[in-house]
């Protein structure tokens, strides 16, 4: 598996928690016995996950700022989701790897998304990325 699998992992998982109010550690648990991941890329997924929903108001916060036209509860819930895990990388992981997830989330947007997702999803985490450096 790959990091992408990972992240998509990661995706489902906080999608779930935002649409149904599920336990994470239940839907991720759910989603790898039903999947081999190595266990390098569950941690990475998992680490995705807890550090996106620990600091989610401050994705949020700066989802907002970034997309004026669109309010959080007004976005799709795919693009709103993909997006919180992309800004969790961006904002709290290693810079090198923001590039990465934002080719990542756009490529989430495309698979799971309508067809507008993709640069939705590229113009917010360009701002967000761009306000960061």
């Amino acid at each position: 598996m790959s990091r992408r699998k990972s992240r998509e992992f990661a995706f489902k998982v906080i999608f779930q928690v935002d649409q149904v109010d599920t336990d994470p550690r239940q839907a991720f648990k759910y989603l790898i016995d039903n999947k081999e991941l190595t266990e390098q890329d569950r941690e990475f997924s998992w680490h995705l996950i807890e550090g996106c929903l620990d600091n989610l108001p401050a994705i949020d916060e700066k989802l907002s700022y970034f997309s004026r036209d669109w309010a959080i509860n007004r976005m799709s819930s795919v693009d709103r989701n993909i997006m919180r895990l992309a800004s969790y990388e961006i904002l709290f992981m290693d810079n090198k790897q923001s590039v990465i997830a934002i080719d990542e989330a756009i490529e989430l947007a495309k698979k799971y998304g309508d067809e507008n997702s993709a640069s939705f999803v590229n113009a917010i985490l360009d701002k967000i990325l761009g306000n960061k450096e």
